[in-house]
């Protein structure tokens, strides 16, 4: 769940808080408080309320609950900043109203209030906010899964298209004249292929080891169809175990370098695959043949699809004019890795 404030959500704390402090001063007008309080107590109040809100929608709430479901943790930090921010909004309001600080009240019935204050305080904003988040992400997982479905169709089809197999078949049918041990690897490794997508066709993610070697057996396709027009690289700088990548998705990255560039006056398209941390890189020169227009063709649109169901990251795309570069966001299931 996706709990980060949009525009929408920050219009919706204006509108709140706008109203309260307008209710605040009446009530602080009909009571007739000093200045002070004025100028204390409701700043205070709005400041605190959201700095609250933050902490839960930044911190509390990623760390604890949507990804460790820490709930000990959770709880005991949730009630120290409840404690915290009413003990804050005690000490201003007892300066602005000029109490006597020797009147000050301690002790545990006083910290069930400051609990209780400031969860009454923050509740309803706070409320809404989550209630308004849960029906945005309701909305946008139905629709993509809704595209998903269609996405996914669209997807093995392009995967496994008429049009793929036919130019495979008459690479495979000029080997068989001229170089039949190498015809018997293109159709070993072409095989592969088709095996693969058959059998992780339902797979939201796989191993990026074996995504890997889908996308070694892609590469020698491609280098066996069009000669030295192409020169991949693949570098893992980390240990590539316990990490994933959504089904298919680096195929569709070397799928869409091969679809917008052709080398042209002998320049090679080069292209590599580098392996980090955290994301994996695919970038690649570009073709001087024509402008690449439709660099974010379908296969990327629906990578990025995929992305918001599987993940709260992205992947990152730079065009500039002598090279693409798509950064897609390693999928770690386990803290170790």
């Amino acid at each position: 769940m996706n709990v980060k404030l949009n525009r929408s959500d920050y219009m919706l704390l204006v509108i709140y808080y706008g109203v309260s402090v307008l209710m605040a001063i009446y009530e602080y007008a009909n009571r007739k408080h000093e200045l002070i309080e004025f100028f204390l107590d409701i700043p205070s109040f709005v400041i605190v309320d959201i700095l609250i809100i933050y902490l839960f929608l930044y911190w509390l709430l990623p760390s604890y609950i949507l990804k460790n479901k820490k709930y000990f943790q959770f709880t005991f930090w949730t009630l120290l900043v409840l404690i915290l921010a009413g003990f804050w909004e005690d000490v201003i309001g007892h300066y602005s109203g000029g109490h006597d600080w020797g009147k000050f009240e301690y002790g545990f019935q006083q910290v069930l209030n400051y609990i209780s204050d400031s969860a009454q305080s923050i509740g309803l904003p706070f409320g809404l906010l989550l209630a308004k988040k849960y029906y945005e992400n309701q909305i946008l997982f139905g629709n993509i899964k809704e595209k998903q479905k269609e996405n996914e169709l669209k997807l093995l089809r392009s995967q496994i298209s008429p049009h793929f197999l036919f130019n495979n078949l008459n690479t495979l049918d000029a080997l068989i004249d001229s170089d039949t041990e190498k015809a018997k690897e293109y159709l070993n490794r072409l095989s592969l292929i088709y095996r693969y997508l058959i059998q992780t066709k339902d797979a939201e993610v796989m191993e990026l080891s074996e995504e890997l070697e889908l996308a070694e057996n892609y590469i020698f396709l491609i280098k066996t169809r069009f000669g030295d027009d192409y020169d991949f690289t693949i570098t893992k700088n980390v240990s590539i175990e316990n990490k994933f990548v959504p089904t298919g998705a680096i195929q569709t990255l070397l799928e869409n370098i091969a679809k917008h560039n052709r080398s042209q006056h002998g320049k090679v398209i080069k292209a590599k695959i580098v392996i980090d941390a955290d994301w994996l890189t695919v970038q690649n020169t570009k073709s001087i043949l024509k402008p690449n227009e439709n660099s974010l063709g379908t296969g990327l649109k629906n990578l990025e699809y995929r992305y918001q169901l599987l993940s709260d990251q992205k992947p990152e795309i730079t065009d500039t004019i002598e090279k693409f570069v798509v950064k897609i966001p390693i999928i770690k299931l386990s803290e170790e890795s």
